[in-house]
C-alpha cells in the first residue's frame, strides 16, 4: 500500500485494535481490508461510529477512505477507524479540528481489558464467600 502524493496518512488505536487509514478526496467509498465497509463491518452501528468524523465536519462522500486495521474485534477496529479518520480530516484541515475536539472524537479511548487476579474467576469477580 504504497502512499500517493494526494494521501494523507494516519493512526488511530482502540482495545487492541490498529488502524491505519489513508484518506483522499474522493466519492465518499470507504474501503477496509480491501472489502467495503459495509461489508467487512456487519452491524450498522459499527459503520455509524467509523464514519463520524464526516459527519461532525461535514464532508461525507468528499473523502474516500483506505484502511487497514489489525488486532482486537469489530468494535475496537470501529473505534481505531474513527480515531484514524479523525487524525487525518486535521491533518488536511486544521480548522476541523475544534468541532472533531469538541465532539471528542480526537482524543484516544485509553480503556484496556483489566487482567484476570489469580484466586478469582475475573478481573474484579470473586468466588462466592462462605462464612460456615
Amino acid at each position: 500500500m504504497a502512499a500517493t502524493s494526494n494521501e494523507t496518512v494516519a493512526i488511530g488505536r482502540r482495545k487492541a485494535a490498529s488502524a491505519r487509514v489513508r484518506i483522499q478526496p474522493g466519492t465518499g467509498k470507504i474501503v477496509i481490508n480491501g472489502q467495503p465497509i459495509d461489508k467487512y463491518m456487519s452491524r450498522e452501528t459499527l459503520v455509524m461510529i467509523a464514519t463520524q468524523p464526516f459527519e461532525v465536519t461535514g464532508s461525507v462522500g468528499k473523502f474516500d477512505v483506505r484502511a487497514r486495521c489489525e488486532g482486537g474485534g469489530l468494535a475496537g477496529q470501529a473505534g481505531a477507524l474513527r480515531l484514524g479518520i479523525a487524525r487525518a480530516l486535521v491533518k488536511l484541515d486544521e480548522n476541523s479540528r475544534s468541532p472533531l475536539r469538541r465532539a471528542g472524537l480526537l482524543t484516544r479511548d485509553a480503556r484496556e481489558v483489566e487482567r484476570k487476579k489469580y484466586g478469582q474467576p475475573g478481573a474484579r469477580k470473586r468466588f462466592q464467600f462462605s462464612k460456615r
